[in-house]
């Protein structure tokens, strides 16, 4: 069998801390193509994919024409020089951005830092926010993921991540309750401003929504509680959009839901539809004022930043998201998703489960009568629709939250069917 092949080479050849291969072989599968919302094994299995390849394939996997765009570049330049000579993809995709997010926000232009993989992006914006302010702490919540960068390691939270290489870390990041309810707002406004007072912060860095974290949503409330109290001390707002951004949770960036504009985005995932491409747009009076103009040796960058093929495909994938109405479709098919969860009725699970969404970014949190998270329920029921033709991932600290992060382009009848299959494995005893 080609799977056995290849995760016997996996195995033998690739660091053991980064595929997990169950010893019982039921984990993982081995993808051979994808198109749309489906994807193929190895074995010429075909499966619905409810993850998006971690929200990469928001105009869904292979969409022929981001795929042409990046054919079509990959033959003519497929390589050029980040900071030195650029290219026009460069420059069209960095104006695009800009209109897309400081300019439709009313600030007139934003101005960007290409990187290649989400927590380059995390650490251009921690970047900038020192140079700005001259302040080193940040204010990052628990719960939060900004990636595994060591700098970007500093803001997030879980402490599996963590605890290996925190005698390296400068941990300058202090973390608060990220809160939920409405009535946890008093706690965290409070844990901030004794922060304000105690250290010196320069940012505070939040996902707007929390996708790793358990797809964790707080109030409408919150956005704008934390903007102001950058304003009153000094300090910038900086959104990790990485997950988030470009539909996902039904308009283009999540903190649209609540009128509030960061001083700092971060975009990666969904931008190219499947090339390592990422960027920090930040306001451009901002960025003129924390970064130095270039004398030809910039103090930040990378041999691929703006890569040209990206760039092609990342004003491709734009393009068809606003073709698709991608925004619009995944706030309509977001509501129907958690209408047709409803209730999950399970002998060993607390009655009401948690179900809870924004958008296509929707969570089922399976919890015990004893009030612990039921892990292995969410993780057996995972492995058991892999086995049916359906990949999810579990989400939260515990694994107990069992996610949907589809290609917004997914279907109704599809959602139905995912939907379907979940509550039959969950409801078989």
């Amino acid at each position: 069998m080609k799977t056995q092949k290849i995760i016997t080479q996996l195995r033998i050849f690739e660091s053991r801390n980064i595929t997990f291969l169950d010893p019982d072989g039921s984990w993982p599968i081995v993808w051979e193509r994808a198109q749309g919302v489906h994807v193929w094994d190895a074995e010429g299995k075909k499966y619905l994919d409810l993850t998006a390849a971690f929200g990469v394939a928001a105009a869904g996997h292979a969409n022929p024409n981001v795929v042409r765009a990046g054919q079509k570049q990959m033959a003519k330049l497929l390589h050029a020089m980040g900071d030195v000579h650029p290219h026009a993809l460069k420059a069209q995709l960095a104006c695009e951005l800009s209109r897309l997010t400081f300019g439709r926000w009313g600030k007139k232009t934003g101005k960007v830092i290409f990187s290649n993989s989400g927590f380059e992006a995390v650490e251009s914006a921690l970047k900038t926010a020192m140079l700005a302010t001259g302040k080193r702490g940040v204010i990052a919540f628990e719960g939060a993921y900004h990636g595994l960068g060591y700098g970007a390691l500093n803001a997030t939270h879980r402490e599996h991540f963590r605890r290996p290489f925190k005698s390296q870390l400068r941990e300058f990041g202090n973390f608060v309750k990220y809160p939920t309810q409405t009535e946890e707002l008093a706690q965290t406004e409070k844990a901030i401003r004794q922060l304000f007072r105690r250290e010196k912060i320069g940012a505070i860095l939040l996902e707007p929504i929390q996708a790793r974290g358990g797809t964790n949503i707080p109030p409408l409330e919150f956005l704008p509680l934390l903007r102001q109290l950058c304003d009153e001390h000094g300090a910038l707002l900086i959104l990790d959009e990485i997950y988030t951004g470009f539909g996902r949770t039904g308009k283009w960036f999540a903190c649209e839901h609540s009128g509030v504009t960061p001083d700092l985005i971060c975009l990666g995932k969904a931008l190219t539809g499947g090339l390592p491409l990422s960027a920090c747009v930040g306001r451009a009076d901002l960025m003129d004022a924390a970064w130095p103009i270039s004398n030809g040796e910039a103090i930040h960058t990378s041999t691929f930043l703006g890569h040209p093929v990206g760039c092609a495909m990342a004003l491709a994938q734009i393009a068809e998201i606003r073709r698709l109405k991608l925004c619009e479709r995944s706030a309509t098919l977001g509501k129907f998703l958690l209408n047709e969860l409803g209730s999950i009725n399970n002998s060993k699970l607390k009655n009401k489960n948690s179900n809870r969404g924004c958008g296509l970014m929707v969570g089922v949190e399976l919890t015990l009568p004893n009030g612990q998270p039921a892990t292995e329920v969410a993780l057996k029921a995972i492995k058991q629709l892999l086995h049916l033709g359906y990949i999810f991932l579990p989400e939260g600290e515990h694994g107990n939250i069992i996610s949907f992060t589809p290609p917004l382009t997914i279907t109704k009848a599809q959602l139905t069917h995912a939907v379907t299959a979940l509550k039959k494995v969950l409801t078989t005893d």
